[in-house]
């Protein structure tokens, strides 16, 4: 389903090329607690990403707060508690993991809900933003790990010819969320849906 809608470049593969030199100018913020420490959640490792035919990934510190840009269509739900990484190759491919620790499970199975509802209206909600672009998106399914994770990706495109795919998760592992993003210039054809998949379960197998 086509709808019109508001993405005029997606944020992850809009500050892959500015990555390199923001994580060497700008020092890592403090991980909130609950997400550092010898018990803290892991993060992804470059390796662990989908690989790009002509490049290998890059990756900036674990840093506290939200990321800047935030995701679209799950970034206004993202706690000041949240903490993130972001990723990058050499040719506009991004990606970014953000992680969550809840109090309870009981509040991270919601927020992990909210995040999901955020996703499969993406496009709907989107639409009601600009009349400039337009927007598909599809979901494929929920993944048996840990507490579940669901796969999700949308395709913008704009009158002026972008064309951007990216692919979204959300996993839990009791009280901890984790969102992971990956984006590059493409359709949702061009996406590495089973690479990213794994990456997803490797993300979430991370988080204990």
């Amino acid at each position: 389903m086509y709808v019109r809608a508001r993405a005029a470049r997606l944020a992850v593969a809009a500050s892959a090329a500015v990555a390199a030199l923001a994580v060497a100018a700008v020092p890592a913020a403090a991980v909130p607690p609950g997400l550092s420490g010898s018990g803290a959640p892991g993060f992804l490792e470059p390796a662990d990403l989908p690989p790009h035919p002509s490049s290998d990934w890059s990756a900036g510190p674990v840093t506290a707060g939200q990321p800047d840009p935030l995701p679209m269509c799950v970034g206004d739900a993202l706690p000041s508690t949240s903490a993130h990484r972001r990723y990058w190759t050499e040719y506009d491919t991004g990606a970014l993991q953000v992680t969550v620790v809840e109090r309870d499970e009981g509040r991270a199975a919601a927020f992990a809900a909210l995040l999901r509802d955020g996703l499969a209206d993406c496009a709907r909600t989107l639409a009601d933003q600009d009349p400039e672009v337009t927007a598909t998106q599809r979901y494929y399914g929920r993944l048996d790990v840990e507490e579940g994770a669901d796969v999700f990706g949308v395709h913008t495109g704009t009158t002026w010819g972008a064309s951007d795919v990216a692919l979204f998760s959300v996993g839990r592992d009791g009280r901890i969320v984790t969102v992971v993003q990956w984006g590059q210039m493409g359709a949702l054809a061009d996406a590495p849906v089973d690479a990213f998949e794994a990456t997803t379960v490797t993300a979430v197998g991370k988080l204990s």
